[in-house]
């Protein structure tokens, strides 16, 4: 029991831990020879998305005041973080997220729309769609569109607008002093046309 007056007055030398001391503890800030721990994200960038750098509150401030949230390009230490980040020279965090190949949609637009939904088709698509629907067997009131406009039943859309102004021309009643005979055959290629575009050829 004597002993223990000895070890009354006598401290530890072993330092506290930086968690005891209430400190924060995490990854280093990434501003060039700051030692402080890196608590706040920044986003890297438009180029870069899901990848942030780490900054003390101190540095990110500084970041954020240089960062463009516009289509203006950052000033110029920002722009180096930015561009040491994407190329992998400069630690991050988060993960890359790869750029979409869909064609992107209009702000205007619902994403369930019949409008966001035709624009993500390609060109391609629409092609085949169109390539399919003309080998398809015409139905009576098609076929007999298409001899009424005086085309073939695999003629473009393109051929079908055309003949179809043609015939607007050839029968105005202007052109042929209010000849009744001209006058049924543009009623004719205008209910043609009608039937045509209902169905899709053009």
């Amino acid at each position: 029991m004597s002993d223990s007056k000895i070890f009354v007055g006598l401290k530890s030398t072993r330092k506290k831990s930086a968690a005891s001391k209430g400190e924060a503890t995490g990854p280093k800030c990434h501003w060039d020879g700051c030692d402080k721990v890196g608590t706040h994200r920044a986003p890297v960038g438009p180029s870069a998305e899901g990848l942030y750098l780490l900054f003390c509150l101190e540095h990110v401030k500084e970041y954020n005041k240089g960062y463009s949230f516009t289509s203006a390009p950052s000033d110029a230490t920002v722009a180096r973080y930015q561009k040491e980040a994407v190329l992998g020279s400069r630690k991050t965090i988060g993960s890359r997220i790869n750029q979409s190949t869909e064609m992107p949609l209009p702000l205007t637009m619902r994403s369930g729309s019949a409008k966001a939904l035709n624009a993500r088709k390609s060109a391609a698509q629409r092609e085949a769609q169109k390539a399919e629907l003309q080998k398809r067997k015409l139905k009576v009131l098609e076929a007999k569109a298409f001899e009424t406009l005086g085309l073939d039943h695999d003629a473009t859309p393109e051929e079908i607008r055309s003949q179809y102004k043609n015939r607007l021309k050839m029968h105005h009643p202007d052109v042929n002093q209010g000849d009744r005979n001209s006058e049924d055959q543009l009623r004719a290629s205008i209910e043609a046309y009608k039937i045509l575009k209902l169905n899709g050829f053009c």
